[in-house]
């Protein structure tokens, strides 16, 4: 059985997975969507894989290049035709679209009754700085993402007297994603899969954020309710497997800050006794079935 990772650059993780699957028996080949075409010409629609001549079981997705909309818009597409054929896809492009997208996931979280810090988005920058007057009344500082990004890149804490990054900057790209901010000394990143929590780990970074790709320091915990709220966010945005981040404020309260649906787990990996890749390849083989 040969099998499609979706990637545009395997690395560690995707050689973490192809060894994973080697012991099902199962090839995995490396894919860039980029490369993946939609054909319509035929009685029959069919996607063309390169490295696999037909049809695939499934799909696993280890990453969705950036691009214009039309290019993303495409290569979703062609998640989503997948599964319309019957491939088991995984992420599937629905979950890819929920999470990806900030917005999108605050407002699941919300409508599911699932703590998250108190969100507005617009691309209006004088509704942006209203925003932040209002708010800035109530909490001292308020946080900039952009929509679409990870690892902590382009994040920021504004006050009263931060200047709002230029509609056309690279991270945030006319639209503010504007949260309110809860400090906290370290967060967590939650591992779920098929509904269960099967690693986390706590994380503390140099300043206030704590991203392993900004340095931070990652050390093992089991601490139940975290791993349970995880579980609950997942429900929430009905995915196979994803990165939950959460954060713990000054009262014990905990908030879900953001859910990955593309999650890297090198440095959780490090801290953890489970195979995560393996744990994975076994459950993406079970709903291949």
């Amino acid at each position: 059985m040969r099998i499609p990772i979706f990637t545009d650059d395997a690395g560690w993780h995707g050689e973490q997975l192809k060894q994973a699957f080697a012991i099902h028996g199962v090839e995995a080949v490396f894919v860039s969507l980029q490369d993946c075409a939609i054909d319509l010409s035929g009685n029959q629609p069919h996607i063309y894989i390169p490295e696999v001549d037909e049809l695939p079981k499934a799909a696993f997705v280890r990453s969705v290049a950036g691009g214009t909309l039309q290019q993303i818009t495409t290569r979703l597409n062609i998640l989503h035709i997948l599964k319309m054929l019957g491939v088991s896809v995984y992420n599937d492009g629905r979950a890819i679209e929920r999470t990806v997208d900030k917005a999108m996931t605050s407002f699941l979280l919300h409508q599911a009754g699932i703590a998250t810090p108190l969100t507005w988005v617009c691309e209006s920058r004088q509704q942006a700085h209203a925003i932040i007057k209002n708010d800035l009344k109530i909490n001292q500082q308020m946080v900039i993402k952009p929509l679409f990004g990870s690892q902590g890149q382009g994040v920021r804490l504004l006050d009263t007297q931060s200047a709002l990054p230029l509609p056309m900057d690279d991270f945030v790209d006319g639209v503010f994603y504007l949260q309110a901010f809860i400090e906290a000394p370290h967060d967590y990143r939650v591992f779920v899969v098929n509904g269960h929590a099967v690693a986390a780990m706590r994380r503390s970074g140099a300043d206030w954020l704590h991203n392993v790709a900004q340095g931070a320091q990652c050390t093992t915990s089991d601490e139940s309710d975290v791993m349970s709220l995880a579980v609950q966010a997942t429900k929430a945005l009905d995915i196979a497997y994803c990165g939950v981040d959460i954060i713990r404020d000054s009262k014990g309260k905990l908030w879900v800050l953001e859910v990955n649906s593309i999650p890297a787990w090198r440095g959780l990996q490090g801290v953890s006794s489970v195979n995560i890749a393996q744990i994975l390849a076994d459950d993406f083989l079970r709903l291949a079935q």
